[in-house]
């Protein structure tokens, strides 16, 4: 995993898409360059932040269905829409569908450099929001099933008494269980082990 953003242009103008790199590497970002949906799709991703500068108009896919496409294969690039006057209409359809902007030609370059900056922040923060997602995972992997069975139900709002009967456990039990489910956890409090299981979405028989 790389943390070097990475601005994937996909243009069949070879002229723009060849002023676009020159544009994004005069202020340190890697590109990769597509002259179809294809193209990019069929090419290696490197594990690493960025974003797409997507043209709406494209041979053979719009950029609208390809950006559909993006989110069925589960390519999670934030994207920014290039398109001409006449394409507007569009391009609201791609915001509401999850674009970050989209810049009528011809654009400012430094417009274009704003939502490029702004899409691989948004994209940064996602990365990052995923890993600490993976974190807490693991951790509550570590959990034995009792544990977990115990942390679902306490913090469902369960008194340590009522969670014993409804495992045929002694409430000393109980308490060695929750004890453990915390430190595994690292949660400092019963507040942080509540937002721990409604982070993993923690149903009440103790699975995800």
């Amino acid at each position: 995993m790389s943390d070097t953003a990475i601005v994937h242009v996909v243009e069949d103008d070879e002229s723009l898409r060849d002023s676009l790199d020159s544009l994004l590497r005069s202020v340190g970002l890697a590109t990769r360059l597509h002259g179809s949906a294809r193209s990019f799709m069929d090419a290696e991703r490197p594990d690493a932040p960025g974003c797409l500068v997507l043209d709406i108009r494209l041979p053979g896919m719009s950029g609208l269905d390809f950006q559909a496409q993006l989110v069925e294969s589960g390519v999670h690039l934030p994207v920014i829409l290039m398109t001409g006057f006449g394409d507007i209409p569009m391009s609201v359809r791609g915001m509401k569908a999850g674009a970050v902007d989209f810049l009528t030609k011809p654009f400012r370059d430094q417009d274009m450099l704003d939502a490029v900056a702004t899409a691989i922040e948004r994209d940064k923060a996602r990365r990052a929001a995923e890993g600490d997602q993976a974190d807490l995972q693991g951790l509550y992997n570590t959990l034995s099933p009792r544990e977990r069975q115990v942390m679902a139900l306490v913090t469902a709002g369960k008194m340590n008494k009522v969670v014993a009967g409804d495992l045929n456990l002694s409430e000393i039990t109980v308490k060695i269980h929750r004890g453990h489910a915390m430190r595994k956890m690292g949660a400092r409090s019963l507040a942080d082990l509540v937002r721990m299981a409604e982070a993993l979405h923690l149903k009440p028989d103790g699975t995800i």
